[in-house]
């Protein structure tokens, strides 16, 4: 849609009891217990007024994220290993590998499920890098386990109902120092997909660019296919296969159909993110037509978004796209903190996220202030702003500018990560700086898709964040090729690059925030050259 790693702000906690069993918490039931810090939704009482209380047999699902075991460590390899100029770039770890020097051991695992199992809850899955602990259980066993109600609530601006835990969870202070996030507890959080669209026609079926003009606009030589590689595609709705057929087929591309991978059931029935699924599907068709599209559909949960990403590690796919995102204002810090740890998890394991930096320019939240959208800010994903892209007649880049609309800013929940260093901007205060990169957005002209049964024309930084991750797709094709590493988390490589293999976009404007010479707020190092950018990035 980081380099200040959050610590939990929990009462000090004795040595974990290896030995833990569920009939030993059963029976201290006094014992202390801590909170889980930041675990609660804001607003609640001020911005929404209760309605009444969960029913005491509703079942829920949760995801009970643990903190990474030697985090400070965790994020001084992640900077290494995809650091071209450090000796362990590309070295990536194996899962097993993560797991040994950073997951949490198999008895603080232990200990975490038998409290679980002691409250009378289903334990399910235990993810790769033991971070992540799938459980399930009724309203009244939720409020029992984590010692705080579940309410019922309306929010007075949308009229949205949801519910959400009152209070922070607690747990007992024996385990409460590793967990770092309980998602699940409430529902009030929905991530938005940015695509815009538009009526203004130009090249393609149903106006807005084609696959030609976008390969040519970012010079994609016709042999970067993404040919033997996977692209994971974040997504909280469904699509039509016929509709991705049709638009491979009107523009010869010859891509396998996607797959779909369904997380915590899936996204349900089709709805109005239709449009971004397919539009995610087709912009990584038009730009590496020969890679494999892996669909994962999750609910539109906090909890779905948080075993989405761990699917996606647990998959082990190497470059993934994210189109929908929230502000960090209406987000809560323990959950974004838990979706960090996962995506630091896949970083260090040779995986790079690209996130669509949002469509509401410098204020992403629409309060008439200035805020980011994530995951795009986390400093371990690779943000995307938008653009204005003009090409040739020829297909060849003409002129960018900045799109107005283009996601851009200062992070409120993370601090400046050591790759950013050299672009610091005394507007950012210390804190992340957003977006990293930027393409095609603007919907003049667009880029032209085939959705819902008819011909369209779509824009917005939902179709950037696709562009960028089809070219880490044909980066990694020509770095198999030349027996170099793959991409990974891209970030570190890409500053270090330093405006080479970028168009440098200096002119527009999102707000607050203007376009210039070299990184910026708005566009950040600009959009790619892929020729020049994969020279750079090989070494060559």
């Amino acid at each position: 849609m980081t380099s200040r790693l959050k610590l939990l702000a929990l009462a000090a906690t004795p040595a974990l009891l290896v030995a833990a069993i569920p009939a030993a918490y059963a029976a201290q039931p006094h014992a202390a217990h801590a909170a889980v810090a930041g675990d609660v939704v804001s607003g609640l009482g001020t911005q929404a007024a209760k309605t009444g209380s969960v029913a005491a047999g509703k079942h829920l699902n949760i995801a009970v994220s643990l903190a990474p075991r030697n985090a400070a460590g965790l994020a001084t390899f992640v900077g290494q290993v995809s650091d071209p100029h450090s000796a362990d770039y590309g070295h990536y770890l194996t899962k097993a590998q993560f797991q040994a020097r950073f997951g949490r051991t198999d008895s603080e695992v232990k200990q975490v499920k038998d409290y679980l199992r002691s409250q009378g809850l289903t334990v399910g899955t235990v993810h790769s890098g033991n971070l992540l602990i799938d459980a399930g259980g009724t309203a009244a066993q939720l409020e029992k386990a984590f010692s705080t109600k579940l309410g019922t609530y309306k929010d007075a601006a949308t009229g949205r109902s949801f519910y959400a835990n009152t209070s922070a969870p607690t747990l007992p202070s024996s385990i409460a120092s590793i967990v770092s996030d309980v998602s699940g507890l409430n529902n009030r959080s929905v991530l938005h997909h940015t695509a815009a669209t538009s009526v203004r026609p130009h090249n393609g079926p149903g106006g807005g660019y084609t696959p030609a003009q976008i390969k040519g606009g970012y010079n994609v030589p016709s042999s970067d296919t993404g040919s033997g590689q996977t692209v994971g595609l974040v997504e909280f709705d469904g699509f039509q296969a016929s509709n991705i057929s049709t638009y491979v087929k009107n523009y010869s591309l010859g891509s396998p159909a996607p797959t779909v991978s369904k997380v915590d059931g899936g996204s349900g029935a089709l709805g109005d993110g239709q449009v971004e699924v397919e539009l995610d599907i087709e912009m990584i068709n038009a730009v590496a037509p020969k890679a494999n599209v892996k669909v994962f559909e999750a609910p539109n949960t906090d909890a779905g978004e948080t075993d989405m990403y761990q699917a996606i590690v647990d998959a082990g796919v190497k470059t993934t796209s994210s189109s929908w995102g929230e502000a960090e204002t209406e987000r809560t810090a323990s959950n974004m903190e838990a979706v960090d740890a996962i995506v630091q998890e896949g970083a260090s394991e040779g995986l790079g996220l690209y996130a669509a930096a949002g469509d509401d320019g410098s204020d992403d939240a629409g309060d008439g202030g200035q805020s980011v959208d994530y995951p795009a800010s986390d400093p371990y994903v690779t943000g995307v702003g938008g653009t204005r892209l003009t090409v040739t007649s020829g297909n060849a880049w003409s002129k960018e500018t900045a799109w107005s609309d283009g996601g851009g800013g200062v992070s409120e929940q993370f601090s400046l990560p050591s790759y950013q260093s050299g672009v610091e901007k005394s507007q950012g205060g210390g804190n992340r700086q957003v977006p990293d990169v930027a393409a095609l957005a603007d919907t003049t002209p667009g880029v032209s898709i085939y959705s819902q049964g008819e011909w369209t024309l779509v824009g917005g930084t939902s179709a950037a964040a696709p562009e960028w991750a089809a070219f880490g797709a044909d980066y990694n094709q020509q770095a198999t090729a030349a027996g170099a590493p793959d991409l990974g988390f891209a970030n570190p490589a890409l500053y270090a690059a330093n405006g080479t293999g970028f168009h440098d976009i200096t002119s527009g404007s999102n707000g607050a925030f203007s376009a210039g010479s070299g990184w910026d707020f708005v566009t950040g190092w600009g959009s790619y050259n892929a020729v020049t950018l994969t020279s750079e990035l090989l070494g060559e």
